[in-house]
Order: C-alpha cells, then structure tokens, then sequence
C-alpha cells in the first residue's frame, strides 16, 4: 500500500481501518499494545493518524504470518520504543527457530530413508521392508510382539537404551500379563527404530520425542508422507512470510528515520 510519508496527511481511525480490512476498534487496540505509535488528538480528544502508523500496521500484519501474534507484537513494541536492537533479536529468533525446524524435517526424511536398512543386529527374517514406491516404510507382522532383549539386539542397541526412551516417551511398550515384561508391538518397534535412527543422526531424545509424536498422530510412516509434503511446504511459506515481514518492517524503519 503505498503513502506519501512527505504529505502530513492526518488520517481518522475508520480510514486507517478501512485501508487494511480491520475495525476501528482493532486500529485502537493496536495502538493500545504498542504496535502503533501514540496518536495524536483532536482539541475534541478524536484520534488522529498519519501515513506513518499506517505503515507501522503494514508492517506489522505483514509480521503477522511469519512471526506469529506475539512475536509480532513484541517486534513492533521494541520498535515504537525505540529499542531497534531487541526488535532485531526476536527476528533472528524466528530465523532460528525456522532453520532449527527445517533440520528436524531434514533429519525425520534421512530416518525415514534409512528405516529400510538393518541395523547392527538385524537379520534378513526380520528387517523392515521398504517400498520402492515411496518412502513410506512399514513394519512386518513379525516385528509384533517382541520382547525387550530380541528388540534391543536388532537394533545393535542395550535394553537399558530402550528403557530409557520408553522414560523419554519415545517408545510405549505394554506389558505381559503373566511376566510383566514388557512387550513391543508393532506401532513400538516402529517408534523405536525411527528413534534409533534419528540418535545416530545426533539429535537428541528432547528433539526426536516430537517428531516420534508426528508418526503417531498421523497414523504410522506411510500417514506421514503426506505431512511431511504438507510440513515443508509450510516451512517454504513461513520462509517466505519472513522475508515479507522483513520488507515492511524495513519500509516502517525508513519512514520513522525520515520522519525523525
């Protein structure tokens, strides 16, 4: 939306508004959270704004996507502030939170790639079959109903390792009704070896817990093929919204340097 910034012009609530498809009393409570500079008032008490809150409200719906409400609202605060410097800081954090995102994406496609492959202690009879026409893997029906010991074993791994990501939420066995051992379905040892996967990739039990909650949620891995299109997809979006962000936010800095 484009300004004269150079005219003075004095704009009412209803036509700063009206110009970006809100309420008056959106336009008020903005300005009551500090996303809009103070306006001025009328001998009357009316508010009064200028191009330049108008472009504080470009930049921060164009903020909005990207960054999320309060993010924005921070931004924009810091701003009117004057404090540019922790403006800029919420914005890297943004960044950073987007890359850290993008690498987990990342790491869940190699895992889900590597599935396919035996691990340390897998023999033939029982390695995951993967499918040539996606990267969707399934588990077998003979990896149902394995004990903690013959598990621990394909994978190359300790029982205590298993234990400990059955305390971190990676894996949910249940239990014998006679022994009390525990037992890992085949929704488990799908989670174990997608969570072994991702450990030998170096990411933590903190970062795979998430991901191990994706598969779940989405139904197994084949589910999943689809969310993660949709999950990068809406990574490439959010990139794109904070280049957006950036671009107003930039034209708002401008304008207020000018103005000062």
């Amino acid at each position: 939306m484009a300004y004269n910034l150079q005219s003075g012009g004095k704009l009412r609530p209803v036509d700063l508004a009206r110009g970006h498809g809100l309420s008056t009393q959106a336009v008020r409570n903005y300005e009551e959270a500090g996303i809009l500079p103070a306006a001025d008032r009328t001998a009357h008490g009316y508010r009064t704004y200028t191009p330049l809150h108008a472009r504080a409200l470009d930049a921060f719906l164009a903020l909005l996507p990207g960054h999320g409400h309060r993010t924005a609202t921070s931004v924009m605060r810091a701003v009117n502030e004057g404090a540019t410097a922790e403006a800029f800081r919420l914005i890297d954090e943004s960044h950073a939170q987007l890359l850290d995102d993008r690498r987990t994406l990342e790491a869940v496609e190699g895992a889900l790639r590597d599935l396919g492959r035996p691990g340390p202690g897998a023999t033939a009879a029982t390695a995951t079959a993967t499918s040539t026409a996606s990267a969707a893997v399934t588990v077998t029906s003979a990896s149902a109903g394995r004990f903690v010991g013959p598990l621990a074993r394909e994978l190359g791994i300790r029982p205590a390792t298993l234990r400990k990501w059955e305390r971190a939420g990676l894996v949910c066995p249940s239990r014998d009704p006679l022994t009390g051992y525990r037992v890992y379905g085949e929704a488990d040892v799908r989670d174990a070896k997608l969570a072994h996967q991702l450990r030998r990739g170096g990411y933590p039990l903190a970062r795979i817990a998430p991901v191990i909650e994706q598969v779940r949620s989405a139904g197994g891995l084949e589910p999943l093929e689809a969310t993660l299109r949709d999950w990068r997809d809406r990574l490439s979006a959010r990139g794109r919204s904070l280049l957006a962000g950036a671009a107003e936010l930039e034209a708002y800095l401008r304008a207020r340097e000018g103005r000062a």
